[in-house]
């Protein structure tokens, strides 16, 4: 009986996480008028034509985010992973100020960090582009250095000793010891951060370039021009759809790895 139980919470749980993604699936599917008419009806006669319109409308800001997140989720990952073990193996005067600073600022939100950034980025006469975006994800990022600071607490110093004796230096025994055993950690921070930097919105929208908006902010575009007029429903359903499907393919192939990686760094932390 109590398995029965489980089960059935965790059905009914999984109900209602999934509800509105039904919903806005179903209705994407229907013209203006018949969502307008009904929201939580089956589609009459199912059409494509929201998902077509949003695409074509998305379909720019979908590469850009692509060519934003692809480069800034690698380069923070690894920046991470060094900072953790630096923070984790190597001694230094201030080391344990340095990682209640990360502390404190993995617990900030981002509306904190807009104004300095603005006001740096001004001062410095740095123009709006995606290079200037990619850093600034990475430089947000570095608190995730905390992650495998907590992973590289379970290594041995013994086995780093040993490779030093064999002839490795820092980045030889970073890469070919380090590195390699830290597989399921580096594949949670990969996911937390594509998932991060894909849907984040303030950045994109103040420090991306006009032209190049990141999806989201471009989602959010769409979203204000629709409400001119009358609300288009299925355009905005599609939109969000089309929006959310890279983080939503992401956790499905990766999702064994990355509850395996969790669960790894709570022990081993």
């Amino acid at each position: 009986m109590r398995r029965v139980g489980l089960y059935l919470l965790a059905g009914l749980a999984a109900a209602v996480i999934a509800l509105p993604l039904l919903l806005m699936l179903m209705n994407s599917f229907k013209g203006v008028a018949e969502a307008q008419q009904g929201f939580l009806s089956l589609p009459r006669e199912p059409s494509l034509a929201a998902w077509q319109l949003a695409w074509q409308k998305l379909s720019g800001s979908f590469g850009i985010s692509l060519m934003l997140a692809v480069p800034a989720v690698l380069l923070s990952a690894l920046l991470a992973a060094l900072n953790g073990f630096v923070l984790c193996k190597v001694r230094f005067r201030g080391e344990r100020w340095v990682g209640l600073l990360l502390v404190l600022a993995f617990f900030l939100p981002i509306k904190v960090y807009l104004l300095p950034l603005a006001i740096t980025m001004a001062r410095l006469g740095l123009d709006r582009s995606l290079g200037l975006l990619i850093a600034i994800h990475v430089i947000y990022s570095l608190p995730l250095a905390l992650f495998f600071r907590n992973h590289f607490l379970a290594f041995p110093d013994e086995l780093l000793q040993a490779a030093r004796l064999d002839g490795a230096g820092f980045w030889r025994l970073l890469w070919r010891v380090v590195l390699p055993l830290s597989r399921p950690i580096f594949v949670v921070v990969l996911i937390l951060q594509f998932t991060t930097i894909w849907n984040e919105y303030l950045f994109g929208l103040v420090f991306g370039p006009e032209d190049a908006r990141p999806i989201t902010a471009a989602l959010a575009q769409l979203s204000a021009q629709t409400e001119t007029g009358a609300r288009a429903y299925p355009l905005e359903m599609a939109a969000a759809l089309l929006a959310a499907a890279p983080t939503l393919v992401v956790y499905l192939l990766a999702g064994r790895h990355f509850t395996r990686g969790l669960v790894a760094g709570a022990v081993k932390g």
